[in-house]
C-alpha cells in the first residue's frame, strides 16, 4: 500500500485516528463520527463462517509442470505437452481441528490443489491418504460429528469417535494408516498426496479411463511421534503453516513428482473389487505409477485471509478431458463443497482473486447477489440468444462410460474382494516389527480411553478380523493400559 493519508473505506481523509468525537471533553460519544462506526462496523463483520472441516490450513502458489506424454489418455489441455506449465494454488490443513487448532495433530491432511488451466479452473481435492474411513458420502455427516465436539461434554469424546468406528468395519483401512507412523506428518512440504477417489479421464478419441492421482514428496517422508507432537502442539501450534511459508522465503520451494494410475474403464466391471470404493487402494501390481509431471510451490499469499481462508474447491470444478467416477463419496462431495462455499464465502466466491480463472475468463450468464462487481456490464444474461453472447459447445466435458449398477439402486454390485478387512491386514503385514509396534501402543493409547467395554471390544475385533496377530496384539496392549 502507498503512503499517503489514512482514509476512509470510501476515501476521505482522516484527521484523528486516536480517539473518537465526544460531546465536549470527557462527554458521551458522537454517532457522527464516521470513522468510529466505519472502524466497529467493519471489525464486527471481518470473519465469515469457519469450515465444518479443515478448517485449520495453509497454502501457498506454484506450478504444476508436465513432465510425461498424457494425450493418450486425457485431452485436457494443461496435459497437453511435456514441459507445459499451470499455475496453482495448493491448500493443506487438518479435518477436525477448529480454526485456531494445533498444526501437530493425529489428523488426516486435507490436500487441495486449484490448477488455473486455460480452459477454466480445474479442483482436485484430496487428502495425504489414499483411503477414507467411509465409502458412502450419506454416512459423512454421522462421521465428522463423531470426531468434532461432543454435544454435552463439548469435547471430542474416544467413546464416540470408537463407537463409529467399530459400527462402520470399512473404517478399519483407513484407521491403520492413521495410527500408523504416517499419522502425524512433520510437516506438509514432508508428506504425499492423494486424490484419493477414482476419477474419470477421456482422451481425443472418446476412449475412457478410470485414474487414481499421487503426489510423492520429493523432501521424503517425516513424521512425529504422539509425544514429539504433543510437545511441537503446544510450543508451536502454527509448526506446519510456519515451516511451509519460511521454506518459500528461503527459496526452498517444495516439490512433489505426480504420478496416475490408470485403469481402462471397461475392466472396472470385472475387477476383483470395486475400483469406485474410497476405503480401498489399487495395488500398483496391477495399476503401477504413471509419471505425469511435476508440482512445485514458489510463492506465498499475502494476506491468509482473502488468499487461503477465502480460497474454495469443489471437486465438482471439471475441465474438458476429466470427469467424476461412480464412487459415491466423491458424488456426494460434487454437491456438498459448492454448496458450502455458496454458503460461507458467498454466490460470488468464484470471483474473488484466488478462486476466480486465471489463464481464462469466466463468460456465464450469472449475475448479482452479495459482492456482485457488475462484470458483465449490460449484456444480455440468458442462453440462447442473439445478441452474441456466450454459448455451449455442444461437448461434454467427460465421455459418458456404461457402468454396471448405475441403475439408482442404494446397493453397490459386489466385487470379489469388496472385503473390509484385506487391506488392512495387507497394510499391517507390509510393516516393520517397529513400526507395528508403534501402531499399536497409538491405537491402544486411544481405545483405552473409551468408557463402555463393549465399543472397545467391537473396535479390536475389526482390527482381529484384518490380521489375527494385530488384533490379538491390540487387545493385549489395551488389556495392559487399563490393568
Amino acid at each position: 500500500m502507498a503512503a499517503g493519508p489514512l482514509t476512509t473505506e470510501t476515501g476521505a481523509p482522516v484527521a484523528d485516528n486516536q480517539q473518537s468525537q465526544s460531546a465536549g471533553p470527557g462527554g458521551p460519544v458522537l454517532i457522527q463520527d464516521q470513522l468510529l462506526i466505519e472502524k466497529l462496523a467493519h471489525f464486527n463483520r471481518e470473519r465469515i463462517p469457519e469450515r465444518v472441516v479443515h478448517a485449520r490450513g495453509a497454502g501457498a502458489y506454484g506450478t504444476f509442470t508436465v513432465t510425461a506424454d498424457a494425450t493418450p489418455y486425457t485431452r485436457a489441455k494443461f496435459l497437453s505437452e511435456i514441459g507445459k506449465q499451470t499455475e496453482v494454488f495448493l491448500r493443506f490443513s487438518t479435518v477436525a481441528g477448529n480454526l485456531g487448532a494445533a498444526d501437530a495433530v493425529r489428523d488426516p491432511r486435507g490436500f487441495s490443489l486449484k490448477f488455473y488451466t486455460e480452459e477454466g479452473n480445474y479442483d482436485l481435492v484430496g487428502n495425504n491418504t489414499p483411503v477414507f474411513f467411509i465409502r458412502d458420502a450419506i454416512k459423512f455427516p454421522d462421521f465428522i460429528h463423531t470426531q468434532k465436539r461432543d454435544p454435552y461434554t463439548g469435547s471430542q469424546e474416544a467413546d464416540n469417535v470408537w463407537d463409529f468406528w467399530g459400527l462402520s468395519p470399512e473404517s478399519t483401512h483407513q484407521v491403520t494408516w492413521l495410527f500408523g507412523d504416517r499419522g502425524i506428518p512433520a510437516s506438509y512440504r514432508h508428506m504425499d498426496g492423494f486424490g484419493s477417489h477414482t476419477f474419470q479421464w477421456s482422451n481425443e478419441a472418446g476412449e475412457a479411463f478410470w485414474v487414481k492421482y499421487h503426489f510423492k514428496t520429493d523432501q521424503g517422508i517425516e513424521t512425529l511421534t504422539a509425544a514429539d507432537a504433543a510437545v511441537l502442539a503446544g510450543a508451536d501450534p502454527d509448526s506446519h503453516q510456519r515451516d511451509l511459508r519460511e521454506s518459500i522465503e528461503r527459496g526452498e520451494y517444495p516439490t512433489w513428482t505426480v504420478s496416475v494410475q490408470i485403469m481402462p474403464a471397461a475392466e472396472a466391471a470385472t475387477y476383483r473389487f470395486n475400483p469406485f470404493d474410497l476405503t480401498k487402494v489399487w495395488p500398483h501390481a496391477d495399476y503401477p505409477l504413471v509419471e505425469i509431471g511435476k508440482l512445485e510451490l514458489n510463492r506465498n499469499p499475502q494476506n491468509v485471509f482473502a488468499e487461503v481462508e477465502q480460497s474454495i474447491f469443489s471437486p465438482h470444478h471439471f475441465v474438458p478431458g476429466i470427469g467424476p467416477s461412480p464412487d459415491k463419496m466423491l458424488q456426494g462431495r460434487l454437491f456438498a463443497y459448492g454448496d458450502a462455499h455458496r454458503y460461507r464465502v458467498g454466490i460470488n466466491a468464484d470471483q474473488l482473486p484466488v478462486n476466480r480463472p486465471h489463464a481464462t475468463e469466466a463468460n456465464s450468464h450469472g449475475r448479482d447477489g452479495a459482492a456482485y462487481d457488475g462484470r458483465h456490464g449490460g449484456a444480455k444474461n440468458y442462453e440462447p440468444n442473439s445478441f452474441g453472447g456466450p454459448a455451449q459447445t455442444d461437448r461434454p466435458l467427460w465421455e459418458p462410460v456404461p457402468v454396471q449398477g448405475l441403475t439408482g439402486d442404494h446397493v453397490t454390485p459386489l466385487h470379489a474382494e469388496d472385503n473390509d478387512f484385506v487391506q488392512a491386514g495387507n497394510l499391517y503385514r507390509l510393516m516393520t516389527d517397529e513400526e507395528k509396534d508403534r501402531l499399536i501402543e497409538n491405537l491402544a493409547g486411544s481405545i483405552a480411553g473409551v468408557s463402555r467395554e463393549d465399543i472397545a471390544e467391537r473396535a479390536i475385533e475389526n482390527f482381529r478380523k484384518a490380521d489375527e496377530d494385530y488384533g490379538k496384539r491390540l487387545q493385549a496392549a489395551v488389556q495392559a493400559l487399563r490393568a
